[in-house]
């Protein structure tokens, strides 16, 4: 599980080695501002033209190549509302990885404590990455179609939930799914992640136990991934539906607005 980490748990180490600053933003983002020694790891270059997620070869090789392996320790950060750092951390722990931290701010409060920002890309020496597979943290469509004695944790917004805002001519969600807004799980500007009192009255006010499984989903993947990120903090038995609702969408599977 990925550790959460203050800005100055992360400024004590920008000097040390063994560890790789990684900035998950897009390119633009990145340019116009980020921790010192950062290598920008952009989450969307994960997937493919189709919206899947890369072939686990191909994201360690991508990995790799930016100048993240196995000999340092990743440090990922991010901009409001979180879901591109907690999709690469999800990524690097389904690749095997048990080190991963996220600081617990984004760069915006970063930049707001006074600490040192840099605006020339740094290019990363490729490296090594090995990998290994944790299936235990990722589901499928098929596996999803076939779940019993779940819960399903919907991380959209209300509007695409209910099916009200549609990008794939298919509104609506799971059966029985919750809707757990990715939006209400960051505490912009400061934090990644609201305090953890807040995000418990929050899922078990939404309904969700953790005596039961869940499958967090949203379009594509990302939103979801702040979902995962923020159950598993708070101790759930949580796994990612990366394919997510245009996947499901896609299949034509059952849906409901209700």
């Amino acid at each position: 599980m990925a550790r959460l980490v203050s800005t100055s748990w992360v400024g004590e180490r920008l000097s040390q080695r063994g560890f790789v600053i990684v900035d998950p933003r897009r390119p633009m983002k990145y340019l116009s501002g980020h921790l010192p020694g950062a290598i920008n790891l952009p989450a969307y270059q994960a997937f493919g033209a189709d919206g899947a997620l890369l072939p686990s070869e191909r994201l360690a090789e991508w990995i790799g190549r930016t100048g993240l392996g196995d000999a340092t320790v990743p440090i990922i950060y991010d901009s409001p509302e979180g879901q591109n750092a907690a999709m690469i951390a999800w990524i690097l722990e389904y690749l095997g990885r048990d080190d991963v931290h996220v600081m617990d701010a984004f760069f915006e409060q970063w930049k707001a404590e006074g600490r040192e920002v840099l605006y020339r890309p740094v290019e990363g020496k490729a490296v090594s990455f090995a990998w290994r597979e944790n299936p235990a943290i990722r589901v499928g469509l098929a596996e999803v179609r076939e779940a019993r004695d779940v819960q399903f944790a919907d991380c959209r917004s209300r509007e695409e939930f209910i099916g009200e805002r549609d990008m794939d001519n298919y509104p609506g969600h799971i059966a029985g799914a919750i809707n757990l807004v990715w939006r209400n799980l960051a505490n912009p500007p400061t934090a990644l992640l609201r305090p953890s009192d807040e995000l418990a009255r929050m899922t078990e006010g939404a309904g969700l136990r953790k005596e039961k499984p869940v499958i967090a989903y949203c379009r594509s993947g990302p939103r979801a991934a702040l979902g995962y990120l923020a159950l598993k903090h708070l101790g759930y038995d949580v796994r990612l539906f990366d394919g997510s609702w245009a996947q499901w969408a896609k299949a034509k599977l059952p849906a409901t607005t209700e």
